[in-house]
């Protein structure tokens, strides 16, 4: 077993462990992209730590998010330049250094209309020069994300051939990031924290949280087990209230509509269509790799239970698909729409409506003594993980260095301009990274593991077998949603899901 494989077999020799009563010094309970940044954090700097989630990893908010990493555009145009000016050194830090291979530049189209003023295309042409100074601020290269312009109707219909030519007197171009998948961001930083001894445990569940201990059920098996440790951190997001009762937290609800590819026409151009009457809301058409298109995202608060999978409602899928049609030839339907998904951000409690709630996060400590992380965003994911490992640090008594991660790449990562000579299909690497050759070698070794799951799909029953194995999937559930996200279109994950569970029966039988 290699030191980042996360599987079936590990989780129970260490869970074994914790439950014979090893102390590690942190315990992060929540698998998302916060809980495994600290995990990686934590272990980065050389303290024993165990993350444990009631689920599996990227099961909340961090896999139904829009796969982008801001820089921070829409922070300044409320005026907070601290925020932005984090959110574009975090995308800096991603992009160039922590995981090339998972992420991408992706063009931003603002198409002119004449709804848009004159008025209005100058604040957004200044919104996208400041923010072009933030890159640079944060040292991102032009290379990585170039700078922006103003481009023709001839050049923004070559672009994004979809779009109506009726009254289009232009377009301002953009660049952002964008990732190939956020559940893998996520697995990748759980594996890479594997790597340097955490202890990533799912499918173990949090009853009762106190400062240095948990109690915690294995829902595999129904046993209840203490876990101590010298500092608790609660990183389970929007769910973060359920177990400490001291955060006040407001979701927010973003929806996403999946488009079937063709239906917008917009190339590898994402398009930003302004909501009418709003100065600086959007409705954004971002294209995939796959070649469909997500439509999002609204903003809007909800009440009530959290739920553990939140659903789109039709009134979401009616003003996204209005929107997004203004700019269109061709108007989007629900004939249109492949699948859906939404996902609930953990904002901190505030006045005024959702969409204007900063995204900034907070340590908070319980009166019972827990650490518990809350706000933020994916872009941010690291240095939510540095303070809340800051925090512990201070409030535990424990001793270690500053945090490392800036400067410590994944698994998988190489320097982006390396990436082409990695010797594996292109599509691999955009989800392996330097792995690729070990997943596309499965398929070689076994020609029937190089076979697609399913005709229709290029992803091939290896990458089932690599990540029982390698990624800590321990069902069909895990593959089909967070480790290939098949999930996102029912059909397809129908029509894969007898291979799978075929493919995962056999690779854990091959663990034991």
């Amino acid at each position: 077993m290699t030191p980042g494989s996360l599987n079936a077999l590990r989780r129970e020799r260490e869970l074994a462990s914790l439950a014979g009563g090893e102390r590690v010094d942190l315990i992060v309970v929540g698998g998302g992209v916060t809980g495994a940044g600290i995990a990686l954090d934590a272990a980065a700097r050389g303290l024993s730590v165990a993350l444990i989630e009631a689920y599996d990893l990227a099961y909340g908010t961090s896999r139904w998010s829009s796969k982008l990493v801001h820089g921070g555009l829409r922070y300044l145009a409320k005026g907070d330049v601290a925020l932005a000016h984090e959110s574009a050194v975090e995308r800096g830090i991603l992009m160039t250094r922590t995981a090339p291979h998972l992420t991408r530049a992706i063009p931003q189209l603002f198409p002119l209309y004449p709804e848009t003023s004159r008025g209005q295309q100058a604040f957004i042409m200044t919104g996208l020069v400041a923010g072009d100074g933030l890159r640079r601020a944060a040292r991102t290269p032009a290379s990585v994300l170039p700078r922006p312009r103003s481009i023709p109707a001839a050049e923004a219909l070559a672009l994004a051939p979809g779009l109506s030519p009726q009254g289009l007197r232009g377009a301002l171009l953009a660049y952002d990031g964008a990732l190939t998948d956020d559940a893998r961001l996520v697995v990748s930083l759980a594996r890479t924290a594997a790597s340097r001894g955490a202890k990533i445990l799912t499918r173990v569940e949090a009853l009762r949280l106190d400062a240095d201990s948990v109690l915690a059920r294995d829902r595999l098996t129904g046993q209840e087990v203490e876990i101590h440790a010298c500092q608790v951190i609660n990183a389970t997001g929007v769910w973060a209230g359920e177990l400490a009762e001291s955060v006040r937290l407001r979701p927010s609800r973003g929806s996403h509509l999946i488009l079937a590819s063709g239906a917008a026409r917009i190339g590898a151009t994402s398009v930003n269509v302004p909501v009418p009457g709003e100065n600086n809301r959007f409705v954004f058409l971002l294209p995939q790799p796959d070649g469909r298109v997500f439509a999002g995202v609204t903003d809007e608060p909800t009440d009530g239970p959290v739920p553990r999978v939140p659903s789109v409602p039709e009134s979401d899928v009616d003003f996204l698909l209005d929107v997004a049609s203004k700019a269109f030839t061709r108007p989007l339907t629900r004939a249109d729409v492949a699948g859906s998904f939404a996902g609930l951000r953990p904002l901190v409690e505030g006045g005024g409506r959702s969409a204007d709630l900063s995204r900034k996060h907070a340590v908070v400590t319980g009166t019972d003594g827990v650490l518990t992380i809350v706000g933020g965003k994916l872009t941010t994911y690291r240095k939510m993980a540095e303070d809340a490992v800051d925090a512990a640090l201070k409030r535990s008594g424990l001793h270690a260095g500053p945090s490392t991660t800036s400067r410590l790449p994944l698994l998988g990562a190489t320097p982006r301009h390396r990436l082409s000579t990695v010797d594996a299909p292109a599509r691999l690497v955009a989800k392996y990274g330097t792995e690729a050759p070990r997943v596309a070698a499965l398929g070689e070794v076994d020609p029937e593991l190089g076979l697609p799951l399913f005709g229709g799909t290029e992803i091939s029953a290896a990458e089932v077998v690599w990540a029982v194995r390698h990624e800590g999937a321990l069902d069909v559930e895990d593959v089909l949603e967070r480790r290939t996200r098949l999930g996102l279109v029912v059909p397809e994950a129908e029509a894969a899901r007898a291979r799978v569970q075929e493919l995962v029966d056999k690779s854990l039988a091959g663990l034991a």
